[in-house]
């Protein structure tokens, strides 16, 4: 079932993950995208994002067919709108296994990211006016 004020018109969204002059473009159609962009095959693209498929991706770009929402969505009480779901993992504690999970999430971050964190996390542990002891840090240059 499609929500409300969605109608059966979609548009092509590119997301651009390299290129932050130009985040994203919309096109009316999928051909008109591989015309723009002689790179990119139809039929490939066609397959992925054909009606209740993924969306394309690769490390360039990211390609959906997304819906059109030509009326106001209707707006909902406040009480159909937060529905909390709780989440949560029973394990015994010499089960858990955190590391993997631990390792596989960081891993998903870009080096920026975990630098990033690194540095909040040490920066917690400091005391007001106090700075970072850098004298262990070595510093590389990132390809």
């Amino acid at each position: 079932m499609k929500p409300p004020g969605i109608q059966h018109r979609r548009v092509i969204v590119v997301f651009w993950k390299n290129d932050i002059n130009k985040p994203f473009e919309v096109f009316s159609n999928l051909k008109n995208f591989c015309l723009s962009y002689a790179q990119f095959n139809y039929n490939t693209m066609s397959n992925y994002i054909s009606k209740a498929k993924i969306a394309y991706e690769n490390h360039e770009i990211r390609v959906e067919r997304i819906g059109i929402i030509s009326n106001p969505k209707p707006v909902f009480s406040e009480i159909s709108i937060r529905k909390m779901a709780p989440v949560v993992r029973k394990v015994m504690m010499k089960n858990a296994n955190d590391e993997q999970y631990d390792l596989e999430y960081w891993q998903g971050k870009s080096v920026k990211e975990r630098a990033a964190a690194v540095t909040f996390i040490i920066s917690q542990s400091l005391k007001k006016e106090q700075r970072m002891d850098k004298t262990k840090l070595v510093k590389t240059k990132q390809l």
